[in-house]
């Protein structure tokens, strides 16, 4: 037992002591050290992800901000999502063909067609980071042609945003469930109407998150119930409605075999954004669980993982371990503070940077990629 717990003494300890870096020091606070206090630094000038964090930080108030960024208890496990992507070194191969590695970012989710293996995961509060609330989003994601997921608390209703949706535009509606048939049937139907393609049903979320950040603001989650959530209220779940309903929160590999048990078409692998719980595992370590423990999950259902994604190649990783699409929240929140042309640009970079960083590792075409370009063992010491 002292062997097995040593490792993570030792980690505890390393990650006390180490100061964390919610932006990494890429000159970002040097290079606007001049910009008047609450200015949004230029669009142009926001060279990736995480400088969308840093001018949302400086721009708006401190409860709106909170109420993105805060985690759960202590927040290792907001920590750790960012973190781990550097615990697993890439293994670049070299003397490969890369040059069409842009035209391999096409793929399907669900058999939707979208330009990249990435979306806009739900998040609520729309209007904490614009005053246009959720268009920016919903507009960004069709200009750049990719899957967003609204949020059930979205300061925009179901139907408020269907009427900012382009004709051929593909949404997954999140939603929060329970035993009421009657509330559920109402949420089913709406997100119907409005033209969602699926429903991505949270189930990490049954009872209140434990959130001290966000307690100091009052601005706390949006579900706060104790909720029974079971295998068997998804199979009668799948009786309501026509659409197929997407596990998001899937933090083990026994509960992905259990999904495909269950006929479950897609599982969303997700710690809620180390929101709920402290201390549960990255989704990255859930898939590296599920890549050694049941690889064959992977090619039973779909399988998408969000948690910390701030640049390409964290993006990259996932998709070596068998992940069909990634998605991204807390970053299009903080570009939706530019609005459209925000969340348009979070994209651009985003897409440019799975690209670059694919080819640099060696991948020649991201629907050959393979868990080999990555060494899985972990070094604690980059973390």
């Amino acid at each position: 037992m002292y062997s097995l717990l040593l490792p993570l003494y030792l980690l505890g300890g390393a990650l006390a002591a180490r100061p964390f870096l919610n932006e990494p020091d890429t000159g970002f606070d040097a290079y606007f050290a001049d910009l008047p206090a609450g200015e949004l630094p230029p669009l142009d000038k926001i060279v990736g992800l995480p400088d969308f964090d840093a001018a949302a930080r400086r721009h708006l108030p401190v409860m709106n901000y909170t109420y993105y960024r805060n985690g759960a208890g202590g927040e290792w496990s907001y920590r750790n999502n960012l973190e781990v992507y550097n615990r697993y070194s890439l293994r670049p191969r070299t003397m490969v063909d890369i040059t069409n590695i842009e035209s391999t970012l096409q793929t399907t989710i669900l058999g939707h067609n979208v330009s990249a293996p990435f979306f806009i995961s739900p998040c609520a509060r729309g209007e904490y980071g614009n005053a246009d609330k959720e268009k920016g989003l919903v507009e960004g994601a069709a200009a750049g042609n990719i899957l967003y997921m609204p949020a059930l608390f979205a300061s925009m209703t179901i139907e408020e945003i269907a009427t900012l949706k382009t004709d051929d535009q593909v949404t997954f509606q999140q939603v929060y469930l329970d035993s009421n048939d009657t509330a559920t049937q109402q949420i089913f139907d709406r997100a119907e109407k409005s033209g969602a393609k699926a429903v991505v049903f949270t189930v990490d979320s049954a009872a209140d998150g434990n959130r001290h950040r966000a307690a100091r603001y009052g601005v706390g989650s949006a579900d706060s119930s104790y909720t029974l959530i079971t295998w068997d209220l998804y199979d009668h779940l799948t009786t309501m409605t026509d659409l197929p309903i997407v596990l998001k929160g899937i933090q083990t590999v026994e509960d992905a075999q259990k999904a495909v048990e269950h006929g479950v078409p897609a599982i969303y692998l997700s710690n809620h954004g180390g929101r709920q719980i402290d201390s549960a595992r990255s989704p990255l370590e859930v898939a590296l669980e599920i890549h050694r423990q049941a690889p064959e999950v992977f090619s039973q259902l779909e399988v998408y993982a969000d948690g910390g994604v701030r640049y390409g190649a964290d993006v990259v990783k996932l998709l070596a371990l068998g992940v069909h699409a990634v998605g991204v929240g807390r970053p299009f929140m903080y570009a939706n503070v530019y609005g459209t042309a925000g969340v348009e640009h979070a994209i651009d970079i985003l897409k440019h940077e799975i690209a670059i960083d694919a080819a640099n590792a060696g991948v020649g075409d991201l629907k050959k990629i393979d868990p080999s370009i990555v060494d899985w063992t972990p070094n604690w010491e980059s973390a």
